[in-house]
C-alpha cells in the first residue's frame, strides 16, 4: 500500500498501522470547494513534502522525509494577498502567518502535506499539515491530526513517494 488513507470519520490507516484521527471542525471538503479559514479538512491525495519538529522537546522523529528543527522564528505565510501565501516564512513577516513554534504541543511534529502548493492559488486554504492531536481530539482548522506515537509510528514508515488521500 503506497498511500496513507484517512476516513472522513477519522480513522487514519497504513499498512498494518490503524489510528484515530482529528480533521478539520469545518468537516470535509472536496479540494475545489476548501477555501482559506473555512475550517476544513481537503479531500484528495498529497504528497507528503517534509517534517518539522521541537528538538527542545523531542529527538529528531525517524522518518525517510525531509527533516528540519524548527526555531522561534518560523511561521507559515495564511495571507492569501502576500506572494508568500502557503509557504514557509522566518518571522517576524508582515503579513498573515501561523507561527510553528506554539505554547501548546500540537506543533511539536509537523509534516506538510502537498495541498494547494504546487503552485500556491490564492485562497484555497493554506498550512494543511499532519500533526499532534489535542488530547480530546477536538477539530482542527483543516489539518489532520494524530496522538504523538501513533504521528512518530506513522512518520517512521513512510517514504518520500508516500501520499496521504482523504477519500470521502
Amino acid at each position: 500500500m503506497s498511500d496513507i488513507l484517512v476516513t472522513p470519520d477519522g480513522i487514519l490507516q497504513f499498512g498494518g498501522l490503524r489510528f484515530r484521527c482529528a480533521l478539520g471542525k469545518g468537516g470535509v471538503r472536496p479540494e475545489a470547494d476548501k477555501r482559506e479559514g473555512d475550517g476544513a479538512t481537503p479531500l484528495g491525495r498529497y504528497p507528503i513534502r517534509q517534517v518539522f519538529y521541537r528538538a527542545d522537546r523531542l529527538a529528531p522523529p525517524e522518518t525517510r522525509l525531509p527533516l528540519q528543527a524548527l526555531t522561534r522564528q518560523d511561521g507559515w505565510c495564511d495571507d492569501p494577498a502576500d506572494p508568500a501565501y502557503n509557504r514557509f516564512v522566518t518571522l517576524p513577516y508582515a503579513a498573515s502567518h501561523e507561527k510553528l513554534w506554539r505554547e501548546d504541543h500540537v506543533y511539536d511534529v509537523i509534516a506538510v502535506m502537498g495541498h494547494n502548493d504546487d503552485p500556491p492559488v490564492p485562497g484555497l486554504g493554506s498550512a494543511i499539515f499532519l500533526h499532534v492531536a489535542r488530547p480530546d481530539y477536538s477539530g482542527t482548522e483543516g489539518c489532520v491530526a494524530l496522538a504523538l506515537p501513533d504521528l512518530l509510528a506513522l512518520l517512521a514508515v513512510v517514504k518520500p513517494t508516500t501520499h496521504l488521500y482523504l477519500r470521502a
